[in-house]
């Protein structure tokens, strides 16, 4: 894992009895884990990649349609791609109306820079609040997936995110990682205007965050309010999204 990574995240691995590497970024501890891959003969189970990690995924844009058949659309937070693909696959062939929508933080946009030039592509750096969609870069299957079902890539920013972090909380009494605020923030960020008055899926998918860190990032979220970017993106209520 790199040692940014979420100190919750990482005791929570300790606890359940995992070996915990730290490297210096994400770069690394994937070129780490693939050296142990090899080295000890094990096999990785990768976290975005392959198709019995969209198969799994998809079973979250399964029980979607069967709970809210007629949706509108459906935004889903993007770190490698993997969730996204297999969620977005399941929604299409059920109901191909239904618009899906992969979100990233400007800082780790590896599927928006990969739908851009029609190939996967690669970061030189990673940097964003949201750590645990911080891919070094997309790859080919799941870029494929989302290729194939995926109707566009937007980006938010990290403030954008704080924000949506808070909205959650204030809202809906989520504690949401930065992360698992990314589809939020889409939503009433670069997508606000098109998904207006529509039914639409949002994502929250992860709490792996320390009060400490929460607590930080709430009050960057209450200066971007303040500061006036909450004008645009405020608005959230419980029965404004599924």
């Amino acid at each position: 894992m790199p040692r940014h990574a979420s100190p919750a995240r990482i005791a929570a691995c300790r606890e359940l009895g995992a070996e915990v590497l730290l490297m210096p970024d994400v770069h690394q501890a994937f070129a780490r884990g693939r050296e142990i891959e090899r080295d000890e003969m094990r096999t990785m189970l990768h976290p975005y990649e392959g198709p019995l990690t969209a198969q799994g995924t998809a079973t979250v844009g399964l029980e979607l349609m069967a709970q809210v058949p007629r949706l509108d659309a459906v935004v889903v937070p993007v770190g490698g791609g993997g969730l996204c693909a297999g969620i977005a696959a399941a929604v299409k062939q059920i109901n191909p109306a239904c618009a899906v929508y992969g979100a990233e933080p400007f800082g780790a946009d590896a599927l928006y820079r990969s739908f851009a030039s029609g190939q996967p592509e690669a970061l030189e750096r990673v940097d964003t609040v949201a750590d645990s969609l911080g891919a070094p870069y997309a790859m080919p299957y799941s870029f494929g997936v989302c290729r194939r079902f995926v109707d566009e890539v937007v980006r938010v920013t990290d403030d954008e995110i704080c924000l949506a972090m808070l909205n959650l909380f204030r809202d809906a009494k989520l504690v949401a990682e930065p992360a698992a605020a990314v589809a939020t923030a889409a939503l009433f960020g670069p997508l606000r205007e098109r998904l207006a008055g529509k039914r639409v899926g949002v994502l929250v998918c992860g709490s792996n965050i320390d009060p400490v860190r929460f607590a930080e990032l709430l009050a960057r979220g209450a200066r971007v309010r303040g500061a006036g970017l909450g004008t645009a993106m405020d608005g959230l209520c419980p029965g404004s999204v599924q």
